[in-house]
């Protein structure tokens, strides 16, 4: 049986951005199952106690570290990156419209074969690669409702219905559940992954700690 490498994500956080470019290759690489969980990082902040928004907390030279950091991993992946003007970044309809696409990406899919991929396909996992690009390399504002319709375009998705559909009651409780689900998890930032269950790592540069775990090693608990 395949491990599973739960990645738990919210398209604010420019952290996330840089590791959803790579738990791809990860999950291939050690024949994981990988599946992507929205949540609303603001929500699990308030209800641990954390701010808001941590890098404003941080003391000025830390802040500028961090974003010295961000530059700097995104060049070593050789992924685009540039801080946007707006930040914090209103991800909840964002995250709202991917759920949609998720519950039709559930209801339309079939059991996979032994040979099939371990990693997600269909429109809500190229509609969540979309929006992080759009957010930390194109500096597009996510609750924009025109800016959200032309990315669902770009994907080949029914923009208007995905829209209207994210602004009902279903797709705010779906968010309301899965930001639950994730505190529940354990999961008190982002990026967030879970690899079998139960080994939980924290932060894009823990990356490496999460492919070794998958492979087979049994790190301190």
């Amino acid at each position: 049986m395949d491990s599973t490498l739960d990645f738990y994500f919210d398209f604010a956080s420019p952290f996330a951005y840089l590791a959803s470019t790579q738990i791809e290759a990860i999950a291939r690489d050690t024949k994981a199952t990988l599946r992507w969980h929205p949540m609303l990082l603001g929500a699990i902040f308030k209800q641990l106690g954390t701010p808001n928004v941590p890098l404003f907390a941080m003391p000025a030279p830390k802040q500028r570290l961090y974003r010295l950091d961000m530059l700097r991993s995104a060049e070593i992946l050789d992924i685009p990156f540039a801080f946007p003007t707006r930040f914090p970044l209103n991800t909840v309809r964002a995250l709202r419209c991917y759920l949609v696409l998720a519950e039709h990406d559930e209801s339309s899919s079939h059991a996979p074969s032994p040979s099939a991929s371990s990693v997600p396909a269909g429109p809500a996992h190229a509609f969540a690669h979309r929006v992080f690009k759009a957010c930390w390399a194109e500096d597009r504002d996510p609750a924009d409702p025109e800016t959200l319709r032309t990315l669902l375009d770009e994907i080949g998705a029914p923009a208007d219905d995905v829209i209207a559909a994210s602004t009902g009651d279903r797709a705010k409780q779906a968010l309301r559940t899965a930001t639950s689900a994730a505190l529940e998890a354990g999961v008190f930032g982002a990026p967030t992954c879970i690899v079998k269950g139960e080994l939980l790592f924290w932060g894009h540069d823990r990356l490496h700690m999460v492919k070794e775990a998958l492979k087979g090693w049994i790190p301190p608990v």
